[in-house]
């Protein structure tokens, strides 16, 4: 089992940065590919960023792509997701995942891929 915890959610003014985090327990950690997931009131839950096993492969929803940076600390049992110019287009729950198969290199970008799903932080973005 892996328990994920998000953290780091918030008001924002359109424009503006945030840094949400998801760290993990349960199991080792440095194994497993990470996901940020997002969700909006009224909409599907889609991909964000996700990062490989070992941090070498990253991959980004073209919404947020060049705006947002994906990385993760082994040692803190924890994956950050950096975004800047925040629109009001990028509010939503922001939820993690990790899949069950570990060393996942090249991470997937659909949600039946992640097996274990953390409560979600909300993102608010201000116009």
């Amino acid at each position: 089992q892996v328990q994920l915890v998000e953290s780091g959610g918030g008001l924002v003014q359109a424009g503006g940065s945030l840094m949400v985090s998801c760290t993990a327990s349960g199991r080792p950690f440095v194994r497993n590919a990470m996901a940020w997931f997002r969700q909006a009131p009224g909409r599907e839950r889609e991909f964000v960023a996700a990062i490989g096993w070992s941090g070498g492969t990253t991959q980004y929803a073209d919404s947020v792509k060049g705006r947002s940076t994906i990385s993760r600390d082994d040692a803190k049992k924890t994956v950050y997701l950096q975004m800047n110019s925040l629109k009001p287009e990028d509010m939503a729950v922001y939820y993690c995942a990790v899949p069950e198969r570990p060393y996942v290199a090249v991470p997937g970008i659909r949600a039946d891929e992640y097996d274990y799903w953390g409560q979600g932080t909300q993102v608010t973005v201000s116009s």
